[in-house]
Parts: C-alpha cells; structure tokens; sequence
C-alpha cells in the first residue's frame, strides 16, 4: 500500500510552479460548473422545452463553442494566452450571472451560444500556457494534471450543484458558476502575470510553419476526434435523461453519478499516464484503446435493465477517458510545433465544438424518434468508424517516419 502512495505522488514530480497554479485556477472554474452537467434537466424540468428544443439549445452550445475556439486560437497568437484566458474567466463569470434570467426558447439559445463562445475562447490560450510552462519532457503529465483539477472540479461540482438544485433550486447554480469563474479569473492575476510567470518550453518552432489546416494527417486526427467528442457529449445531454427517464434516478443521483467520473479521474489518471508512458503503445495507439472503451460503455446498457450497470458503465467510459484525453491533447501539442501554435490548438479545441454542435442535438433528436437503444448502438457504430480513421493516421505517421 505505501509503495502505491509513493508512485502515485511520483506522477506528480517535475511539474512546474506555474502548472500548480493553472491547475488550481482550472480547478476553482470547473469546481463551479454546475450548470452544464444539468442543462438538459434544467431546460425540461424548469422550463418546460421539449427534447427538440433541447437539441437546437444544445447546437446554439456548440456553435457558440465552435466560434469561441476559432476566436481563441486567433487571439492567443495575436495578443497571447493570458489576456485571453483573463478576460474569458470574467465574461463568462458575468455571462452565467445575467444568463438565468432568460426563459424564452430564443434567448436562450442565443444566450448559451454567447456565453459559451466567451467561455471557451480560452480552451486554446490555456493549452498554448500549457505549453509554455511545461518541460517538453513534461507535457503529457502536464496535460493529465490538469485533466485532474478539471474532473475533480467536475467531480465536485455536479455533487453540490445536485445538493444546490434540491435545496433552493436551479438559480443557485448560475450564482456558484458566475462567483467561480470570476474568482478564478483574480487567482490569475496574481499568479500567472507575465511578470511573475516562468515560460520553461524551450523547444524550437521550425522558421516555415506549416498552416494547420494544410496538414493533412492532424486534420484526419481531428475528425476522429470529433467523433469521438460526439458520442462522449452524450454523458452530459442524454445520458443524464436516460438515467432520470429509464432508470427513474433522482437528481441528486445522477449527479453522483457523474461525480463517479471525476472522482475516478482524480484517483487513478494520474498514474495510469505515468505507466502508460513507459510503455510501447504510441499516442495515437493510447487514443485508440481509449476510444474502443468507450464504445464498449454504450453497448453496456443494453446488456441489462439492472441499475447497476450504469455504474459499470461509467467507470469503462472514464477509462476511455482517461487514456484517449490526455495522449489525444500531448499528440496535438507535439504537431503544433509544425507550425502556430494557437491555430493548431484553436483547430484541437473546434472539433470538440463541432461534436458540441452535431453530438447533443443528433442524440436528442435520435431518440426521440428511434428511442434510448438504438441511440446507443449507434454510439458504438460512430465509435467503430473513430477507430478505423486512427488506424490510417497511424499508417500516415508511420510513413512520415520512414520518409523524414
């Protein structure tokens, strides 16, 4: 058991100070990101949407997210990452305050897609700061330590915002999302200014860039990618009705229900990266397996009506999570040296936004017609498809190798 302890806090050697304090400010924002994880209830059960109107605020989401990664990408190049990510923090912190008075179907989809274009211009700005202030060495447990701060905010947040709902109602959660990100945007300030900050990447960007969407195998990457992010989505939009409609789960349930998948994160990722990497398995190899878990989390629910299984459920999709993620986001930032970095990123964090955009309303709107089911079979299928893509990138980096 000690000898366990000890290689779990040895993951943690050789981090940087400035990683430290991004994660503890990504963890204070995600801590508070309450209103996500619930929005298809809240929009059903507060206001009375229907699954398609749903679906449609659920696009609004991903073109708001799709936009604000494109903007982020552009603005971290051009003014740098920390400006970007201080003046997301403290929009998006006022954007969740001013946003829980909107009711009608068009402010709200108009109102998310505002709010979340804001909040995710700084999903690219917080992976070139990454960058900056991680070891070349260190990257890929730079990047699953802040994973970690991420899930175990989410871990926590969807616990309390479950406690926050049944207590005095929804409202509170847009209150505790607002307050956070405002509160993580001071942490910032007196953190991570430039003055104060240590950049460590000392690799060296090649004197041609190349564009990112000039390059062929990393865009092949991203599509997969995006399918993978499609069919993920749905553990936080239709997922959650499944188990409120088919399972009859309560709120405060499914919310620990989706605290499981943080918690796990915050437990085992760090050191399953850390054994990973001194294996053979490469990056897009890692991806693969990840991908392939999860998958397998969506035909689990339909081996059994047994509640149980839902638990089983979530712990292979978090497994998936926790390999795909972290050697999916070190995969990325390793191609970005071909060229800008804010622009390889910007396109990184848009094919999570497209999977925001087709993943959540595509879910709502396909059981609604073909019900919970076969929605989950053809999870599996677009799973199928992610992985065959991975395998010729594979192929294509293999033949890179042999040609350089």
């Amino acid at each position: 058991m000690l000898k366990i302890f000890i290689n779990y806090f040895k993951s943690f050697s050789g981090l940087s100070k400035e990683i430290w304090w991004l994660a503890l400010i990504t963890l204070i924002n995600r801590a508070g990101a309450m209103v996500i994880p619930f929005l298809s209830l809240y929009l059903t059960d507060n206001l009375d949407f229907s699954l398609q109107q749903v679906g449609w605020v659920m696009t609004s989401y991903g073109l708001g997210s799709f936009l604000g990664a494109w903007l982020g990408g552009k603005l971290s190049d051009q003014i740098g990452y920390y400006k970007v990510i201080l003046g997301s923090l403290i929009l998006t912190g006022l954007s969740f305050i001013v946003i829980q008075y909107f009711t009608s179907f068009w402010s709200i989809c108009i109102g998310f897609f505002v709010l979340i274009a804001i909040a995710d211009t700084a999903r690219p700005a917080f992976f070139v700061a990454l960058s900056a202030y991680s070891k070349p060495e260190n990257k890929t447990r730079s990047l699953t330590f802040i994973r970690l701060a991420i899930n175990l905010g989410f871990s926590a947040g969807p616990a309390l915002g479950g406690l926050i709902i049944a207590s005095i109602g929804y409202f509170g959660l847009f209150w505790v999302d607002g307050i956070t990100c405002i509160i993580a945007g001071l942490v910032m300030t007196q953190t991570l200014h430039p003055k104060k900050a240590k950049v460590l990447d000392k690799e060296v960007i090649i004197k041609n860039p190349v564009k990112a969407y000039n390059d062929r195998t990393y865009i092949l990457f991203l599509v997969a990618l995006a399918l993978f992010g499609f069919i993920f989505v749905q553990y936080f939009s239709t997922v959650p009705l499944y188990y409120k409609e088919v399972h009859q789960l309560s709120e405060e349930k499914i919310g620990l229900l989706l605290a499981l998948n943080g918690g796990l994160i915050f437990l085992f990722e760090m050191p399953l990266i850390a054994y990973l990497e001194k294996t053979s398995f490469s990056k897009i190899g890692n991806v693969i397996g990840g991908f392939v878990l999860t998958g397998i989390s969506f035909i689990l629910l339909l081996a059994t009506p047994w509640a149980g299984i839902l638990v089983i459920g979530m712990v292979i999709a978090t497994l998936g999570e926790m390999i795909s993620f972290p050697f999916g986001n070190a995969f990325a930032l390793d191609r970005s040296k071909r060229g800008r970095q804010g622009a390889y990123m910007g396109l990184y964090s848009m094919s999570f936004s497209a999977a925001h955009i087709f993943g959540h309303n595509s879910g709502m709107q396909f059981i609604n017609k073909f019900g919970y089911d076969n929605a989950w079979i053809f999870m599996a299928l677009i799973s199928s498809l992610g992985i065959c893509i991975l395998y010729i990138v594979k192929r294509k980096l293999n033949r890179e190798k042999t040609t350089s």
